[in-house]
């Protein structure tokens, strides 16, 4: 029984055929495995954008009773998402970190919002 074997993997060696079984195999495995990774990191920026989503929602959340102006506001809300992002190890590019502030300034149900076709309210009254 061993020396059927025994043959079998020599002559599987001397005539080439497990050089040929192994290219066929990584012909086959490696587009498996490219497609692999392209999923996993496709799936692992998506949870970082999801991080960062919820990172700035929560940064805009907290900040919105605090004594300042809008502008020192958001920069305090860049800044802090930038730095908890940066506590995990990931590194986000900053115009993405301010779009996604941006984002959350403009959906959060906590911070005013301002309709352009409206003239602004400054408590005198003007007859048109």
């Amino acid at each position: 029984m061993m020396k059927t074997i025994n043959d079998i993997v020599n002559w599987l060696i001397s005539s080439g055929a497990l050089s040929a079984l192994f290219i066929f195999a990584w012909k086959y495995l490696k587009p498996v495995m490219i497609e692999k990774q392209k999923h996993a990191k496709t799936v692992r920026e998506r949870e970082e954008i999801g991080l960062l989503n919820q990172l700035a929602d929560n940064a805009v959340n907290s900040l919105v009773n605090a004594n300042a102006p809008g502008h020192e506001k958001f920069k305090q809300a860049t800044a802090l998402v930038d730095g908890a992002l940066n506590d995990k190890g990931l590194n986000v590019q900053h115009d993405t970190i301010t779009t996604a502030v941006q984002a959350a300034y403009e959906k959060s149900n906590l911070t005013p919002t301002v309709n352009p076709d409206e003239k602004p309210q400054t408590g005198v009254v003007v007859h048109d």
